[in-house]
């Protein structure tokens, strides 16, 4: 008993601290224009590579640009367009997966069948191969992230409701003459939001790992337009005279990655909700 006490109070701090640091990414995200010192994308050539100071508070970059301004707009690419591919995949899996379970038969084995089809490929290469088919470009890449992320909600949905399908009350329900559509809507779907939760914090950073390779990569985010994956992208060529123009983003990725990760981890200890 004290040893579980001790982990629900760790997790609590961890979710609150968690929580308050994302909280404030979002933030960032939402008041970038009013936050950020200068143009993120005006260029001055004669102010390149300027260490900090009160006009370029983490200095400029290669181009003269203001690094502050590029980092608190990348934000909203980065977390703006991967909880678009979370809420995205997430309502795709989740019609899905509800379908499946709760018909059964050839209807979840087709659906299952093609799930599995997508999951034997590693995300990254698929991604990569669907890209590589569609074009380059953000829509591209958003676009095959989803079309690799639902699988996961979907199968995870399934299993739930499988379970679900066994318990008493769902039996009780059937019985009483309550049709599939109520069943799914008073007893099934009320108790998927809580792995779907878990799942999402977890996903989010996934989302966003690969969001940002693919702009690293160049396939994503265009240039000027400032992302973190493109401004590390763009900064390589400096790693030892400037090394502040991969570090400042590359640190604001794993911060975030960080804090989804161990709100997911701790939601999971929490509740007993396991994940991929």
């Amino acid at each position: 008993m004290i040893a579980r006490a001790r982990i629900i109070v760790k997790s609590h701090k961890v979710i609150g601290l968690s929580t308050l640091i994302l909280f404030i990414l979002f933030f960032i995200m939402i008041f970038a224009p009013w936050l950020a010192p200068n143009d993120p994308t005006a260029v001055h050539i004669v102010h390149k590579l300027q260490s900090p100071s009160l006009n370029y508070p983490l200095g400029t970059d290669h181009l003269g640009r203001c690094i502050l301004s590029r980092v608190l707009y990348g934000a909203r690419v980065s977390l703006g367009f991967a909880a678009l591919i979370f809420v995205s995949a997430l309502s795709i899996g989740l019609i899905i997966g509800l379908i499946a379970g709760v018909k059964g038969g050839w209807v979840d084995q087709l659906l299952m069948r093609f799930a599995d089809g997508v999951m034997a490929f590693p995300d990254l290469l698929l991604v990569l191969g669907l890209v590589g088919i569609w074009g380059t470009g953000l829509k591209q890449v958003v676009l095959a992230l989803i079309f690799v992320q639902w699988v996961y909600y979907a199968r995870v949905i399934r299993g739930v409701v499988l379970t679900l399908k066994e318990q008493n009350y769902i039996t009780a329900a059937k019985i009483s003459g309550s049709s599939q559509w109520t069943i799914m809507k008073k007893h099934i779907f009320p108790n998927v939001l809580l792995p779907l939760a878990v799942m999402g914090t977890l996903e989010m950073g996934w989302a966003i790992m690969h969001l940002s390779s693919m702009s690293f990569l160049g396939l994503g985010v265009q240039p000027p337009a400032p992302e973190w994956g493109a401004m590390i992208h763009e900064g390589k060529s400096y790693i030892r005279t400037n090394p502040s123009l991969m570090i400042y983003p590359g640190l604001m990725i794993m911060l975030v990655v960080v804090s989804f990760n161990l709100l997911g981890e701790s939601l999971s200890e929490r509740f007993g909700v396991k994940h991929r």
